[in-house]
């Protein structure tokens, strides 16, 4: 059990009431979240990184089935997860970001840094002995930025800024709207960011992994079927 499903199991441990969003009547596997009948888990790829992720996420934002940031830790096995909570911030993420092994970045857009923080467009040389832990802001855009603004800690790091170019992947999330043009799901961003860590492979894998969910979360939601239906068979060739 990764840290978004541990984190899912909690969140409902404290939930008054059943979470009821979009589709909740469908019968889900617990770990992919989508319908029984077309279940994914037995397609998770292995992957092995240097990198680290950190997902800070909205509040009811980890019990969204369409969630993807639990793909990140279906595949990097160095994955955490927290809460947002404005007051009460919980000292094992902040243990988690000053972490010596880890050097830290919150991958957002540079428009929002403040005067003084440091901006990078790709990922600069990790420091000798330290992991990078690539800091995710997981919800809506509105709830994210909220996150972000309300947040000074995340603040005073680093942000990494993802400069997506021609090659680059077009907003493929068909199970939610975003609502403009370049946002992308939670795991595109990390793909791109495994990308520019030089991790190529591992965002090919993470890429087609998302590509495999999203097409079949809409078809066991009885969605009209959009995206890519040849990713489970690119995933296998890849990993074969």
């Amino acid at each position: 059990m990764h840290a978004i499903q541990r984190l899912h199991q909690y969140r409902e441990s404290i939930s008054t009431r059943p979470f009821k969003g979009r589709g909740y009547k469908i019968d889900r596997c617990q770990n992919c979240r989508i319908n029984h009948k077309y279940c994914i888990c037995q397609h998770k790829p292995s992957c092995q990184s240097n990198a680290a992720f950190l997902l800070i996420m909205w509040d009811d934002e980890v019990l969204k089935p369409s969630n993807t940031g639990r793909l990140i830790a279906d595949l990097i096995d160095d994955t955490h997860a927290f809460i947002w909570q404005r007051t009460e911030i919980d000292p094992q993420l902040i243990a988690l970001i000053n972490d010596p092994q880890y050097q830290p970045f919150v991958v957002f857009p540079q428009e929002f840094a403040q005067e003084a923080t440091q901006v990078h467009n790709e990922v600069p040389p990790i420091a000798q002995g330290k992991r990078p832990l690539f800091i995710l802001l997981d919800g809506t855009w509105r709830e994210a930025k909220k996150i972000y603004r309300k947040s000074l800690y995340l603040q005073a790091l680093p942000i990494l800024s993802i400069q997506l170019n021609d090659d680059s992947p077009d907003q493929r999330y068909r199970v939610r709207k975003a609502i403009a043009d370049g946002q992308l799901a939670t795991a595109e961003v990390a793909a791109q960011v495994l990308h520019s860590f030089g991790e190529h492979h591992n965002g090919q894998l993470l890429d087609l992994w998302f590509d495999v969910f999203s097409y079949h979360y809409q078809h066991g939601a009885s969605h009209r079927y959009q995206g890519n239906d040849q990713a489970l068979a690119q995933l296998k060739s890849l990993t074969s």
